[in-house]
């Protein structure tokens, strides 16, 4: 590319708000690089002298690229579970490094994207542009080709899906969350003597087939036997996220944005007495998941 031609230059300056809008739509780097590229592509083919508004001509581009990228997934949804994995957004020269992957996944907020790929894709364009981006609902309807008011209905389905079920009370929740905080912290540090701490002496765990390394479910009974699997998972910890799952405070570990796997906690006296590990995807789909505030 010439960056001494205007156009260039224009589409340069609008090159990091048009990935951040496909990559919230997708979840995946890569696939948002190309939504961009194939802006990119179209502006050079395209007789833009008439346009006024180049941002929103761009923005209408990327999100109908990126709506038949959701399209398509949609058509898939009998592949295997792991046949699409979004990335976590990277930063230049990010690479591959898994330490800075879960960092860069931390802040983007995992349990987001999560919910999000739960939507259907009309319903992500929408939120995505006028909760996130501040799109009016006028300009995302000529992107969908939907009246506005289609797309306030879209994007108020999208927002109910995203704050989930009727959770506890806020003052359970705060506790909830102090306590899975804290555990999420000592499986990562893989803090035996802290996991310990946190569970019911005769705290019990349960996982489905999918979640071990047996084709039969597992059940752990003690707080020192959960704990010694908890520390034992603490590669896995780097990618797994406080949420809200069915209304409790819960974590969703999704490497690369995607949910392979929940966990459920029930809470007695500020202590975990009970784990439920979902990895099956037909639980994970029945799963009411929402983000924390």
């Amino acid at each position: 590319m010439d960056e001494r031609h205007p156009l260039t230059e224009r589409f340069e300056e609008q090159r990091p708000r048009l990935r951040a809008v496909a990559y919230r739509m997708l979840g995946s780097v890569s696939e948002a690089d190309d939504a961009v590229q194939e802006a990119w592509l179209r502006l050079n083919r395209a007789d833009v002298s008439g346009v006024e508004n180049l941002p929103a001509w761009l923005t209408t581009v990327v999100t109908r690229v990126c709506l038949n990228v959701l399209r398509s997934r949609e058509s898939r949804r009998e592949e295997p579970f792991d046949a699409h994995l979004p990335d976590p957004v990277a930063a230049e020269g990010a690479g591959n490094d898994p330490e800075q992957e879960a960092l860069l996944a931390d802040s983007v907020g995992l349990a987001l994207l999560v919910v999000l790929d739960a939507l259907a894709p009309a319903e992500r364009i929408a939120f995505v542009l006028h909760d996130m981006f501040a799109v009016p609902f006028d300009e995302v309807a000529g992107m969908l080709e939907r009246s506005p008011a289609a797309v306030r209905q879209l994007a108020s389905r999208a927002r109910r899906r995203v704050k989930g079920a009727e959770p506890v009370p806020d003052a359970d929740l705060s506790l909830q969350r102090r306590v899975v905080d804290a555990f999420l912290a000592a499986a990562r540090g893989g803090d035996f003597d802290a996991l310990v701490t946190l569970l019911d002496s005769d705290v019990v765990l349960r996982a489905d087939r999918a979640a071990g390394p047996t084709p039969a479910p597992i059940l752990v009974r003690g707080a020192r036997n959960v704990a010694r699997g908890a520390r034992l998972a603490t590669e896995r910890a780097r990618f797994t996220q406080p949420a809200l799952v069915n209304g409790a405070v819960g974590l969703v570990m999704a490497p690369r944005g995607r949910l392979t796997l929940a966990l459920g906690f029930t809470f007695t006296g500020g202590r975990i007495t009970e784990i439920d590990v979902i990895a099956d995807p037909e639980r994970l789909a029945k799963l009411d998941l929402a983000v924390l505030g």
